[in-house]
């Protein structure tokens, strides 16, 4: 003790190896079947995941997340108001705005005038659904997609708003929900990881905002359940080839004796990060091999590709990514997620979100119809939705022809299908200007909770304990399971 009082980061280091001994422990066991260069599928409790879960039967075993960053126009797309057409240019009644906060770029306009969607809707599905003239091939998906028409958030700008959803907290630091799938789950296949990323090209507004990979980042988990990114050009995921004159048995002896190295610095401070880089070491020694494999889509047949539209084959674009989330899928990967760019129209609307909506709307609806063909859908979660929704006013000029909208964090929509989610269901009301929700509100952590509950986990009991607190996905204020939307 005399001498661990005199280096106190030895001492912490030291209590954090008792503590993480029995872990540890696994980790060395698991390390040790990977080392043995026999590929095999395995169930997640054998190469990952925590100990009690699932907590109960999932109905979901894994889940593919289509993330439209930059916020959907939910009026010109699911949330249908045929009465602001006699509302043109009118503005927005002070009893609709509350003195809700507004965002700079339109809080110091002269007035609000309302612009009415100039996009057609029908009426499609069982229970008649009414779905925007832009989607006309999810549309005709409603019957087996849950549509949410009552989402909100605190969050009023891009940053802090997609943060909060990815992670649960407006601030930087969290972990990202993949992560913590990855995390409680583990994976079904030990030569890919859990958790997959992939940012699609997009075709309407071309300022964009950044993407930063704290989105799909482990936070304070350990970093091996951080999600690994899919390129669309040079290598698959970046460093996975070989150096110049480096050939898979030089990498192999190189990994041994920098495996042995780590360890015995593990052995000596118990930082549980040694542990990771090994394991992340040693997946990128399998990858080099399954990536390649993963991206090779010379054999789809051409009536899957037929399925995603005619973008499939160039990588990178959203049709491409949702063959690759599919194909990751059914490999095992536990958590797949695409982040889609452009959604942020607070101009020339009527140019930009169209082409949006052509990006997305066949690859969605071919990515529920291919794995409903394999025997996937009911086992996989989809969702599909941005960070915000955007304001029924105009910014900037408003004709008859062409408007731009402001960030609105008081309603929008998203959709889930699959594992566990009950088709045709439509839940959430706003009022008749899609400002504020009058029946059935949903916050982004009644999502994250939905989507835990669906792959078998209570989210109330999923919990990581640092800086003294048992930090929840969901963090500490009361939310719910959206029942409505179960199946």
């Amino acid at each position: 003790m005399t001498r661990l009082s005199k280096h106190p980061l030895r001492a912490e280091l030291t209590r954090r190896a008792f503590f993480s001994r029995s872990s540890a422990g696994l980790g060395a066991a698991a390390l040790a079947s990977l080392q043995t260069g026999q590929p095999h599928q395995a169930t997640a409790a054998s190469i990952g995941g925590r100990p009690g879960l699932p907590h109960f039967q999932p109905q979901a075993k894994r889940a593919i997340y289509l993330f439209m960053s930059g916020a959907p126009s939910q009026m010109d797309m699911w949330d249908h108001k045929p009465t602001m057409d006699e509302w043109f240019d009118k503005d927005l009644p002070d009893s609709i705005r509350q003195g809700q906060r507004l965002t700079t770029m339109t809080s110091g306009q002269a007035r609000f005038p309302i612009a009415p969607s100039i996009y057609k809707f029908s009426p499609h599905g069982d229970a008649g659904t009414m779905v925007s003239e832009l989607l006309p091939h999810t549309a005709a998906k409603v019957d087996e997609i849950a549509l949410i028409r009552s989402m909100h958030t605190e969050a009023i700008n891009h940053d802090p708003a997609i943060t909060y959803i990815c992670t649960g907290d407006q601030l930087p630091g969290k972990a990202s929900l993949g992560a913590w799938l990855s995390y409680g789950l583990g994976t079904e296949n030990e030569n890919l990881p859990a958790f997959m990323v992939m940012t699609a090209s997009w075709t309407g507004r071309k300022q964009a905002q950044a993407l930063y990979n704290r989105l799909w980042g482990s936070g304070f988990l350990p970093s091996k359940y951080q999600g690994v990114a899919l390129r669309s050009s040079g290598d698959k995921v970046l460093y996975l080839s070989n150096p110049e004159g480096i050939n898979a048995d030089i990498r192999r002896r190189m990994l041994d004796a920098l495996g042995s190295l780590n360890e015995s610095t593990a052995e000596r401070i118990g930082d549980p990060e040694t542990h990771a880089r090994i394991a992340q070491y040693e997946m990128a020694f399998r990858m080099q091999t399954s990536v390649p494999e993963l991206a090779d889509i010379s054999d789809e047949p051409q009536h899957v590709l037929d399925l995603y539209g005619p973008d499939v084959t160039n990588p990178g674009t959203f049709a491409n990514c949702c063959l690759m989330a599919r194909r990751m899928a059914e490999r095992g990967v536990r958590f797949s997620q695409i982040f889609h760019r452009g959604w942020d129209q607070h101009g020339t609307l009527p140019k930009d979100l169209p082409n949006q909506c052509r990006d997305v709307d066949q690859p969605s609806a071919g990515l529920l119809t291919d794995l409903r063909q394999r025997g996937m859908l009911d086992d996989t979660l989809v969702v599909w939705g941005g960070e915000f929704g955007r304001t029924i006013y105009c910014q900037g000029n408003l004709t008859k022809t062409n408007y731009g909208r402001d960030h609105h964090p008081k309603c929008f929509s998203i959709w889930m299908a699959g594992g566990g989610v009950q088709g045709g269901v439509v839940l959430g009301e706003t009022d008749e200007f899609s400002y504020n929700i009058v029946r059935d509100p949903v916050h982004i952590h009644d999502l994250n909770a939905t989507i835990l509950h669906l792959l078998g986990i209570d989210h109330r009991r999923f919990t990581y304990p640092f800086k003294g607190l048992d930090q929840r996905l969901t963090g500490v204020e009361p939310c719910r399971v959206v029942d409505e939307v179960l199946a």
